[in-house]
């Protein structure tokens, strides 16, 4: 089976490149630039590397056509973000691959009425994000039960693991909060830290593609959140890391507009952006159709991030 990847270099790659070379595929990855992968490991040597530009190439109606010719059999697509990327591919793929998997993302949903939100709920993107990757997924969905394109959805979460920093419980990326937590200082939290953020960790999404490859008759047509078995509220995210480093959590909780001033711009928008969404995902369509068993809750993946920042001297406790 010839399996084309593309994005493959990145975290979530890191992880699925392997699975597909231990169960016998034969691997093509296509990135923009050829770069190690986050975590070694001796199936790199096996795979081949093609590089392409895919926006200098998509502006020039090239790229979909690059990728039929390497006679793929499976297409992973891990790094497409709008709808006319998506058609491009699709369009040149009708009929000439056996299955095709879209990375998408939990935040299709956009705010949620009932939780765990299941696959079923209506969606209500916000962001060019949700918006763009929620008009990805209606529009496989459709090419898939109209004209039978062999599409598939996964839905990560929040992604972590090794040579990745993790969202963190003030709901951003920066890596002091771990600091502040292993130090027993008082870290500063939104409202009333209740909003929740659901990590999975990149093997765990990994295999999940492989899932959907394996159980081909009940992927096809489908979309599958892919995050650990459940949420943390950002108050429970804190105290469980504090506990980790062997403190106990001293929390601040802080109205929004309070919040905001303790932290950089940036951040105050990343944070919002996490509580805006607050996801809390079922995972029991993906447990049902295609077997989807995460090895990690989202603190031990959050956990093995903090260990591998630990390690690589970027965070000191």
């Amino acid at each position: 089976m010839n399996v084309v990847v593309i994005g493959g270099t990145g975290h979530i790659g890191t992880f699925l490149v392997p699975r597909l070379v231990e169960m016998g595929a034969s691997v093509t990855v296509v990135s923009r630039q050829q770069r190690e992968p986050y975590v070694q490991h001796g199936a790199w040597k096996r795979v081949k590397h093609v590089n392409l530009d895919r926006e200098k190439l998509e502006g020039a109606g090239e790229f979909a056509e690059r990728i039929r010719a390497l006679e793929p059999d499976v297409v992973i697509d891990l790094i497409c973000f709008t709808p006319e990327s998506n058609r491009h591919l699709v369009d040149a793929l009708q009929g000439q691959v056996q299955q095709f998997l879209h990375c998408g993302t939990i935040w299709v949903h956009g705010p949620s009425v009932e939780v765990p939100t299941t696959e079923a709920a209506a969606r209500r993107p916000f962001g060019d994000y949700g918006v763009n990757k929620a008009a990805i997924e209606k529009s496989l969905l459709k090419a898939a039960r109209q004209t039978g394109f062999p599409a598939a959805i996964i839905h990560p979460g929040h992604i972590v693991g090794p040579g990745w920093t993790p969202l963190n419980p003030a709901g951003h990326f920066n890596e002091k909060v771990f600091e502040t937590l292993a130090r027993g200082e008082t870290l500063a939290l939104p409202n009333f830290g209740l909003e929740t953020v659901h990590h999975v960790h990149a093997d765990d999404v990994a295999q999940n593609f492989i899932n959907a490859m394996l159980n081909w008759s009940t992927a096809v047509g489908e979309s599958f959140h892919t995050v650990s078995a459940g949420a943390l509220t950002l108050r429970g995210f804190a105290e469980q890391m504090a506990l980790w480093f062997g403190q106990e959590a001293k929390l601040e909780f802080l109205p929004w507009e309070a919040f905001k001033a303790t932290i950089s711009e940036q951040e105050a928008q990343t944070t919002w952006d996490h509580i805006a969404h607050s996801p809390n995902c079922s995972i029991a369509k993906a447990q049902r159709l295609i077997n989807y068993q995460p090895r990690y809750s989202s603190l031990e993946a959050v956990q093995e991030s903090v260990r591998w920042m630990i390690n690589n001297e970027i965070v000191s406790v």
